[in-house]
């Protein structure tokens, strides 16, 4: 078995662990980077590398036997990924300050339908197959296209601001990015393989943790305590309307102390998790989706507004907060930056190398 192929295995595996701290594999990794028609003959004319097979997936392998034994092969790689940082974007002439601009126009973060599934299938559930008379499917037109721009819009939000976050860290001097855009590698620190996650705090991870302190869920909880002021329920809203509705009963009836001691705890939570990020790491890898999953290394970039938790959508776009915490963290990078994690996935132990940068809006008082 030759390297290219031992590495390739191991990539389709998915068991990107074994890439660290190894060169033939990163080096399988950064040539996986460029393999894109494109790329690959730019590259081949730039250093004067003759490649005699014809198709993308027949030069990779090739190109990996030449560059294995050339002695520089790391700085070549190197240059030639840094001075094409972006490149797909600067392309298309993206002007990133009109896109910011554009993004501050957006004042709803609403999937309208079901974000953890496609558009077409929410549709297909939703409207075409459980409504078999015409006319009333069309006398639903209206909110079709209400919920397919809403889920349009919040798509367009998350792009480009993923895409603005990732150009953070791509501009930064150690940083180098997988312009080819490698499954599970977004680019390089110091030569670790890094899948950048941009992500809230998750409501199930706080739920588990407040369960731990109240004894009950949020939504038991208050309505035991809403209980005991005479507070009855609306069984008309939802678990989340519900929350929303005891809480500005408590407070009208004046118990704000209920409201002020779930906010500490919800406060205490974050705090103890951003000392102590391990377990939540572990907890994010464990709970991905089965249709998504990878293990391969991960920076989480967790945002939060301490102010209200609802809102932390709009600090994907606060990019006065985010650049200096990336900045730092990269200028501070170390070999212990990444801790390895060990998970459990549907049976099967994983290990990979991970972190949290958390992101969170200064406020002297938070609340739930």
């Amino acid at each position: 078995m030759t390297n290219f192929e031992k590495w390739d295995k191991e990539f389709r595996a998915n068991n990107l662990f074994a890439f660290n701290h190894e060169e033939k594999a990163l080096l399988y990794l950064k040539i996986r980077a460029i393999c894109r028609s494109k790329l690959i003959k730019n590259f081949a004319e730039k250093y004067q590398i003759e490649l005699k097979s014809k198709k993308v997936n027949d030069q990779f392998p090739e190109l990996y036997a030449i560059l294995e034994n050339h002695p520089e092969r790391m700085s070549i790689l190197d240059s030639y990924l840094r001075d094409r940082n972006n490149e797909w974007y600067k392309k298309i002439g993206i002007d990133e300050e009109k896109v910011k601009s554009s993004l501050r126009k957006i004042n709803a973060y609403e999937w309208g339908g079901d974000q953890n599934n496609s558009l077409d299938q929410y549709l297909v559930r939703r409207y075409i197959k459980v409504i078999s008379d015409y006319d009333t499917l069309q006398k639903k037109e209206n909110e079709i296209a209400a919920n397919a721009w809403k889920f349009v819009q919040t798509s367009w939000y998350n792009n480009w601001t993923s895409y603005l976050i990732e150009s953070l860290f791509k501009k930064h001097k150690r940083v180098l990015s997988a312009i080819g855009e490698i499954k599970s590698v977004d680019f390089f620190i110091d030569d670790y393989p890094i899948d950048l996650k941009v992500t809230y705090f998750p409501n199930e991870y706080m739920e588990k943790k407040l369960k731990t302190r109240l004894g009950h869920k949020e939504i038991t909880w208050l309505k035991n305590k809403a209980k005991s002021c005479g507070i009855k329920p609306d069984k008309n809203l939802s678990d989340a309307e519900q929350i929303t509705y005891l809480k500005e009963e408590l407070e009208n009836h004046g118990h704000s102390e209920v409201i002020t001691k779930l906010a500490k705890e919800k406060s205490s939570i974050i705090d103890e998790t951003c000392k102590q990020p391990k377990e939540l790491i572990k907890w994010l890898y464990e709970n991905q989706s089965s249709r998504l999953f990878g293990a391969e290394n991960r920076l989480f970039l967790i945002l939060v507004d301490a102010k209200d938790m609802k809102q932390s959508w709009k600090m994907k776009r606060a990019f006065s907060l985010i650049e200096p915490k990336i900045d730092d963290y990269l200028e501070n990078f170390t070999a212990s930056s990444l801790k390895e994690i060990n998970f459990v996935f549907k049976g099967k132990e994983y290990t990979a190398l991970s972190n949290i940068i958390f992101i969170i809006k200064p406020e002297s008082v938070m609340r739930a």
